[in-house]
């Protein structure tokens, strides 16, 4: 016979916190420093791979938000750095040689910026000596002297052609760099029309003349472009050696100065003689038109074109650098290169060059979230490949895509030395371990966050601690006793576990943060268990418009259920609807229809295409167990309809597994359910109630629907015993409980479930029978009654009893 099953006392509705121990925590701060509160097992995977400094160590870290990932990684990150040696600092300076593959250069902490700064200097002497320089007295004699060589030379081949014209009483002319040639008739120069009035014979002589003084002429000026040349390489050569001799002294200071860093060296060689063109390019009034000098810019030209480019730059005893890139585009990890625009032409420089998140944390440590790593495939392959072949992947084709055919630069690339530790959850860690074998290699290290903490008395006197440390130093109040104990609570209600508090430690500040807001309406600076309720309570209302809509579909009869009477085949399940960052129980009525047939259980939410797959096998078990239970003498033959009643959305979880059983078992022996009860739980298929997820919300959700119709006594929920531990029930309903106006029942089988729900005992099977009377009896005879209809046996008794009869 299946034993009453009472009520369960208000004890086991929720955990019991201690004030006495709150208070005494309270008076005794935690004596050590508390950066965070437990994951011993994430704490000792981040220690150990800070300690390994092999390759491929890299972290990911699991665990959902707002267990704290974050703050504990970035605590031991910063505690870890300033361990370890402030890395270099690296620039990119001109390639003269190449202008598209820049060159990178290392230096130590603070030496970027010196070198910046004396480069900067120096080109601010050259800018101030130039073009200045080139009017200095012995320059201009040297400049004349060259000049002066050219002029005799060309004076002296128009000297000559000159005498041989005044031979020929021909004169020439010399204006605007042009020479020609007139006649003379009685010392005058005749002009054309002049000319033209002389006797044809004397115009004759005088155009043979001229004739050959202009091959005279030419025949002297042949030379001319040589001198030229010459005096051009002469003067060129004059202000290369006055800018040689100007930058010289300065540049031997630099070398001299850094002359133990060899990149530097080499650097400032290739400026001693790049320099020099530059001034002659830039800097030589001759050079420049005088259109253009007020547009000009000295100091910006020459500082794009020799002074360095730093990407990273440090202070001496400067930490390990600590990275979190929120954004993690390919420019932002891997550095960029920017363009401008030039007569409708995309132009860059070695000193469009950005800098990229692996860029600031080489020597250090990156933080990215891992599942916008993986939005971009680019980014991900990149980073493999950087991490594979350390360094710094900034030539990768990808980031010059959207610049086409234009001008764009591969720099040298960067040696890295980079930790990376990746946040994500549990379910993308291992979606990513299936489809990347590569991702196993490069991030051997797992950090795995727990959902729970243990409710030990040391974790309390932490948790009181922390919160009291977060209330004094951010929102300035303090906590009573009682709070605290509130609190405690809450934490307890968010693990759904009388033994373990919420590692969602951000939850509980959150609701402190919330708490103080009621505090100071209120003008106090104390924080008690009323101001919790009140944040608890504003938090649910501005969430609960659409829970309290349904409680008033059911209120006002558009969904049909039922909290008081008697059923036949209706029965009152429990679901839970996840909402944002919200849950809510709801009931729900499930019927169930038996009859004559060979169809078996069907699922309407199936059929319908609404139940997902873990709902469809809680259904599937249903069968398994009225076979196991009652056909072990003939063949299961029935048809069923199971529907969970104006439902329109997906389903899915075998919670209601349960309460489609009771529901099906009533349908086939014709007993009613008592409607005051509702029920949740899964089973298999020996009939044994097994856990099932967000049994408190259920609770309350059924709770609410009573309060709202008025508590009779008789209402109650049923749930697995195994939920017991889970229980962690708000006030006002442990309250009516032990007011006797609301029950809370723990099954562990299937038969105390239906007694609970029909009011009739279970029946045990005793003798391979049950009682005639017990609901085993009448489901086991109802369902051979359903086989013989279904295979024809019922018709051949009917015929052999009226033989006998009529014998």
């Amino acid at each position: 016979m299946t034993k009453k099953i009472s009520p369960l006392s208000t004890d086991a509705l929720a955990p019991s916190v201690s004030v006495t121990h709150v208070q005494s925590c309270m008076h005794n701060p935690y004596p050590e420093v508390l950066p965070f509160i437990g994951q011993q097992r994430a704490q000792s995977a981040l220690d150990f791979a800070l300690g390994m400094e092999l390759p491929g160590y890299n972290v990911f870290v699991m665990g959902e938000a707002a267990l704290g990932r974050f703050t504990m990684v970035k605590d031991k990150l910063d505690a870890h750095s300033k361990t370890r040696p402030t890395p270099k600092e690296w620039l990119y300076v001109n390639n003269y040689d190449d202008h598209r593959e820049p060159i990178a250069m290392f230096m130590q902490a603070g030496q970027s910026k010196e070198l910046a700064d004396d480069i900067d200097e120096f080109l601010d002497e050259v800018a101030d000596t130039f073009p200045a320089a080139f009017d200095n007295p012995g320059y201009q004699r040297k400049k004349k002297s060259i000049d002066r060589d050219f002029d005799n030379k060309y004076n002296a081949a128009l000297t000559a052609v000159e005498q041989l014209a005044a031979d020929k009483s021909v004169a020439l002319l010399e204006e605007s760099n042009l020479v020609g040639f007139a006649p003379v008739v009685d010392g005058k120069q005749l002009d054309d029309n002049e000319f033209a009035a002389l006797d044809e014979h004397l115009q004759a002589h005088f155009i043979n003349a001229i004739e050959e003084l202009e091959d005279a002429l030419i025949e002297a000026l042949l030379e001319l472009p040589r001198w030229k040349r010459e005096s051009s390489e002469k003067l060129r050569n004059l202000k290369k050696s006055t800018v040689e001799m100007a930058t010289k002294p300065l540049l031997r200071t630099l070398e001299h100065k850094y002359s133990s860093h060899i990149g530097v060296v080499r650097y400032l060689k290739d400026l001693r003689t790049e320099i020099v063109d530059a001034v002659l390019e830039w800097l030589d009034d001759d050079a420049n038109s005088d259109e253009n000098k007020d547009d000009f810019d000295a100091k910006g030209m020459l500082s794009d074109f020799f002074a360095p480019n730093i990407l990273v730059e440090y202070k001496d005893d400067d930490p390990a650098p600590v990275v979190y890139e929120p954004n993690p585009t390919f420019g932002n990890i891997f550095g960029k290169v920017e363009y401008a625009t030039s007569q409708g032409t995309l132009i860059t420089s070695y000193r469009s060059i950005q800098a990229g998140a692996l860029h600031r944390a080489n020597g250090g440590y990156l933080i990215m979230d891992a599942e916008k790593v993986l939005a971009n495939p680019q980014v991900w392959d990149g980073l493999k490949l950087s991490l594979k072949t350390h360094q710094i992947k900034n030539d990768l084709p990808y980031q010059d895509n959207s610049v086409g055919s234009s001008f764009t630069l591969k720099p040298q690339l960067i040696p890295l030395d980079v930790k990376i530790i990746l946040l994500g959850s549990r379910d993308l860690y291992y979606t990513i371990g299936e489809y990347d074998e590569e991702f196993a290699e490069l991030f051997r290290v797992l950090a795995d966050f727990d959902y729970y903490l243990p409710s030990s008395d040391k974790m309390q006197y932490q948790f009181i601690s922390k919160v009291q440390d977060y209330a004094q130093q951010t929102l300035n109040c303090t906590l009573t006793a009682e709070a605290f104990a509130r609190l405690l609570k809450f934490s307890y209600r968010q693990a759904e576990h009388h033994t373990k508090l919420s590692a969602r430690f951000a939850d509980v500040l959150e609701l402190v943060a919330e708490a103080s807001f009621y505090a100071k309406q209120d003008e106090v600076t104390q924080i008690n268990s009323e101001h919790i309720d009140e944040a608890i309570a504003g938090k649910q209302y501005r969430t609960g418009q659409l829970s309290e809509n349904m409680l008033s579909d059911i209120q006002e009869g558009h969904t049909l259920i039922a909290t008081q009477g008697k059923a036949v085949g209706k029965v009152n399940g429990l679901t839970v609807l996840h909402i944002g960052d919200t849950a809510f129980g709801t009931p729900a009525r499930i019927t169930a229809t038996v009859y004559a047939g060979a169809d078996g259980v069907i699922d309407v939410e199936r059929e319908a295409e609404l139940g997902k797959a873990i709902h469809s096998k809680g259904v599937m078990l249903l069968t398994g167990y009225l076979g196991n239970k009652y056909a072990q003498n003939f063949a299961l033959t029935l048809s069923a309809n199971i529907a969970i009643e104006q439902s329109y959305g997906y389903i899915d979880g075998d919670s209601a597994s349960l309460a489609e059983l009771c529901g099906l078992i009533s349908a086939i022996t014709q007993l009613p359910i008592n409607q005051s009860l509702a029920l949740t739980g899964s089973i298999n298929q020996h009939g044994e109630v097994q856990a099932i997820g967000g049994v408190n919300e259920k609770i309350e959700g059924f709770f609410k629907l009573c309060k709202m119709r008025g508590l009779t006594g008789e209402q109650g929920v049923i749930i697995p015993n195994s939920n017991r531990v889970n229980l962690v029930l708000d006030d006002e309903i442990v309250a009516a409980v032990a007011a006797g106006r609301f029950n809370i029942y723990a099954v562990q089988s299937v038969d105390e479930a239906l007694t609970l729900l029909m009011d009739k005992p279970a029946g045990a099977l005793k003798d391979g029978a049950y009682p005639k009377d017990s609901i085993n009896g009448l489901a086991l005879e109802r369902l051979q009654h359903i086989a013989n209809v279904v295979n024809g046996e019922d018709k051949d008794e009917d015929k052999e009893s009226e033989k006998e009869k009529d014998a």
